[in-house]
Protein backbone atom coordinates (compact mmCIF):
# COMPACT_ATOMS: atom_id res chain seq x y z
CA UNK A 1 0.00 0.00 0.00
CA UNK A 2 1.39 3.49 0.53
CA UNK A 3 4.31 2.37 3.01
CA UNK A 4 6.00 0.70 0.26
CA UNK A 5 5.63 3.58 -2.88
CA UNK A 6 9.33 4.88 -2.95
CA UNK A 7 10.04 7.25 -0.33
CA UNK A 8 11.07 10.08 -3.23
CA UNK A 9 7.66 9.69 -4.36
CA UNK A 10 5.98 9.42 -1.09
CA UNK A 11 7.82 12.64 -0.21
CA UNK A 12 6.51 14.57 -3.41
CA UNK A 13 3.02 13.22 -3.05
CA UNK A 14 2.74 14.45 0.61
CA UNK A 15 3.62 17.83 -0.98
CA UNK A 16 0.74 18.31 -3.45
CA UNK A 17 -1.51 16.65 -0.96
CA UNK A 18 -1.45 19.95 1.37
CA UNK A 19 -2.95 22.69 -0.63
CA UNK A 20 -5.45 20.16 -2.14
CA UNK A 21 -8.53 20.93 0.62
CA UNK A 22 -11.69 20.59 -1.04
CA UNK A 23 -13.99 23.72 -0.69
CA UNK A 24 -15.67 22.33 2.71
CA UNK A 25 -18.79 24.78 2.19
CA UNK A 26 -19.63 22.26 -0.48
CA UNK A 27 -20.67 19.64 2.01
CA UNK A 28 -23.39 21.36 3.05
CA UNK A 29 -24.86 22.05 -0.68
CA UNK A 30 -27.49 20.88 -2.78
CA UNK A 31 -26.51 18.02 -5.46
CA UNK A 32 -27.78 19.17 -9.06
CA UNK A 33 -27.58 16.28 -11.60
CA UNK A 34 -28.52 17.24 -15.11
CA UNK A 35 -28.33 14.72 -17.89
CA UNK A 36 -30.21 13.57 -21.38
CA UNK A 37 -31.58 10.39 -19.27
CA UNK A 38 -32.43 8.68 -15.66
CA UNK A 39 -33.32 5.26 -14.51
CA UNK A 40 -33.95 4.95 -10.77
CA UNK A 41 -34.30 1.69 -8.70
CA UNK A 42 -35.73 2.76 -5.77
CA UNK A 43 -35.84 -0.60 -3.97
CA UNK A 44 -32.04 -0.35 -3.87
CA UNK A 45 -31.11 3.04 -4.18
CA UNK A 46 -29.62 3.29 -7.53
CA UNK A 47 -29.88 5.78 -9.68
CA UNK A 48 -28.16 5.99 -13.51
CA UNK A 49 -27.63 9.38 -15.26
CA UNK A 50 -27.16 9.15 -18.90
CA UNK A 51 -25.85 11.12 -21.66
CA UNK A 52 -23.60 14.48 -20.57
CA UNK A 53 -23.98 14.21 -17.20
CA UNK A 54 -23.03 17.15 -15.41
CA UNK A 55 -23.33 17.38 -11.46
CA UNK A 56 -22.39 20.44 -9.42
CA UNK A 57 -22.34 20.59 -5.38
CA UNK A 58 -21.19 24.04 -4.67
CA UNK A 59 -18.03 24.47 -6.21
CA UNK A 60 -17.76 20.79 -7.26
CA UNK A 61 -18.56 20.26 -10.68
CA UNK A 62 -18.58 16.37 -12.31
CA UNK A 63 -18.54 15.52 -15.59
CA UNK A 64 -19.40 12.26 -17.67
CA UNK A 65 -21.09 10.22 -20.35
CA UNK A 66 -22.31 8.39 -17.18
CA UNK A 67 -22.51 8.77 -13.48
CA UNK A 68 -24.22 5.50 -11.34
CA UNK A 69 -25.33 6.76 -7.43
CA UNK A 70 -25.73 4.34 -4.99
CA UNK A 71 -26.44 5.29 -1.44
CA UNK A 72 -26.00 2.90 1.32
CA UNK A 73 -28.80 2.21 4.45
CA UNK A 74 -26.72 4.85 6.23
CA UNK A 75 -27.47 7.18 3.89
CA UNK A 76 -24.16 7.61 2.15
CA UNK A 77 -24.01 7.75 -0.91
CA UNK A 78 -21.00 6.98 -3.86
CA UNK A 79 -20.89 7.47 -6.88
CA UNK A 80 -19.01 5.97 -10.53
CA UNK A 81 -18.59 8.60 -13.27
CA UNK A 82 -17.27 7.36 -16.67
CA UNK A 83 -15.71 9.17 -19.89
CA UNK A 84 -17.18 7.95 -23.43
CA UNK A 85 -14.45 7.08 -26.25
CA UNK A 86 -13.90 10.95 -26.94
CA UNK A 87 -13.76 12.36 -23.51
CA UNK A 88 -12.28 11.17 -20.23
CA UNK A 89 -14.61 12.01 -17.18
CA UNK A 90 -13.58 14.63 -15.06
CA UNK A 91 -14.38 16.92 -11.90
CA UNK A 92 -13.25 20.86 -10.68
CA UNK A 93 -13.62 21.72 -7.38
CA UNK A 94 -12.45 24.87 -5.57
CA UNK A 95 -9.89 24.48 -2.78
CA UNK A 96 -10.65 25.66 0.73
CA UNK A 97 -9.46 29.16 1.34
CA UNK A 98 -7.88 30.25 -2.28
CA UNK A 99 -8.89 30.66 -5.23
CA UNK A 100 -7.14 28.22 -6.93
CA UNK A 101 -9.27 24.85 -8.40
CA UNK A 102 -8.46 21.36 -7.96
CA UNK A 103 -9.21 19.12 -11.45
CA UNK A 104 -8.69 15.68 -12.60
CA UNK A 105 -9.97 13.55 -15.16
CA UNK A 106 -9.48 9.23 -15.77
CA UNK A 107 -11.53 6.85 -17.34
CA UNK A 108 -13.40 6.34 -14.87
CA UNK A 109 -13.50 8.39 -11.53
CA UNK A 110 -15.02 6.83 -8.09
CA UNK A 111 -15.99 8.33 -4.63
CA UNK A 112 -17.18 6.99 -1.81
CA UNK A 113 -18.70 9.95 1.01
CA UNK A 114 -18.22 8.15 3.51
CA UNK A 115 -14.94 7.38 3.58
CA UNK A 116 -14.56 10.69 2.16
CA UNK A 117 -11.70 9.10 -1.07
CA UNK A 118 -11.62 9.29 -4.44
CA UNK A 119 -10.16 6.87 -7.16
CA UNK A 120 -9.51 7.49 -10.56
CA UNK A 121 -9.19 4.77 -13.05
CA UNK A 122 -6.90 4.58 -16.24
CA UNK A 123 -5.38 7.85 -17.95
CA UNK A 124 -5.61 9.52 -14.21
CA UNK A 125 -4.50 13.11 -14.11
CA UNK A 126 -5.02 15.33 -10.73
CA UNK A 127 -3.88 19.01 -11.04
CA UNK A 128 -3.82 21.60 -8.27
CA UNK A 129 -2.52 25.14 -9.00
CA UNK A 130 0.27 24.64 -10.86
CA UNK A 131 1.53 20.84 -9.18
CA UNK A 132 0.01 17.78 -11.14
CA UNK A 133 0.04 13.90 -10.69
CA UNK A 134 -0.38 11.08 -13.23
CA UNK A 135 -0.73 7.73 -12.87
CA UNK A 136 -2.98 5.00 -14.15
CA UNK A 137 -4.54 4.90 -11.25
CA UNK A 138 -4.96 7.79 -8.02
CA UNK A 139 -6.24 7.20 -4.87
CA UNK A 140 -6.86 10.79 -2.83
CA UNK A 141 -8.22 10.67 0.73
CA UNK A 142 -8.88 13.47 1.85
CA UNK A 143 -9.70 13.02 5.64
CA UNK A 144 -5.84 11.67 5.47
CA UNK A 145 -4.84 14.16 3.17
CA UNK A 146 -2.40 11.01 1.22
CA UNK A 147 -2.28 9.88 -1.90
CA UNK A 148 -1.06 6.77 -3.51
CA UNK A 149 -0.06 6.72 -7.36
CA UNK A 150 0.57 3.64 -9.27
CA UNK A 151 0.58 2.03 -12.21
CA UNK A 152 -2.00 -0.13 -11.79
CA UNK A 153 -4.36 -0.36 -8.78
CA UNK A 154 -2.89 -2.80 -5.91
CA UNK A 155 1.12 -2.66 -7.74
CA UNK A 156 3.55 -0.61 -6.48
CA UNK A 157 6.37 -1.23 -9.10
CA UNK A 158 6.39 0.49 -12.29
CA UNK A 159 7.95 -0.54 -15.07
CA UNK A 160 11.57 0.85 -16.06
CA UNK A 161 10.27 2.62 -19.52
CA UNK A 162 7.08 3.28 -21.36
CA UNK A 163 3.74 4.70 -19.53
CA UNK A 164 4.36 2.47 -16.80
CA UNK A 165 5.91 5.57 -15.17
CA UNK A 166 4.10 7.60 -12.78
CA UNK A 167 4.85 11.23 -13.20
CA UNK A 168 4.44 14.19 -10.61
CA UNK A 169 5.28 18.02 -11.28
CA UNK A 170 6.07 20.03 -8.18
CA UNK A 171 6.11 23.54 -8.12
CA UNK A 172 8.42 25.45 -5.44
CA UNK A 173 6.16 27.28 -3.24
CA UNK A 174 8.19 30.47 -2.74
CA UNK A 175 8.84 31.13 -6.66
CA UNK A 176 8.89 34.74 -7.36
CA UNK A 177 8.65 35.83 -3.55
CA UNK A 178 12.12 35.86 -2.29
CA UNK A 179 14.35 38.60 -2.87
CA UNK A 180 17.84 38.06 -4.14
CA UNK A 181 21.01 39.26 -2.03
Amino acid sequence: MRTSLPALLALALGLLSQPVLAERADRDQPVNIEANRVTVDDRNKVHVFEGDVVLTQGTLVIKGAKLVVTQGPDGFQSGVATGSEKRLANFRQKREGSNEYVEGEAERIEYDSRAERARLFNQAHVKSGADEVRGHYIEYDSLSENYLVTNQPGKTETRATGDGRVRAVIQPKNSGTEKSN
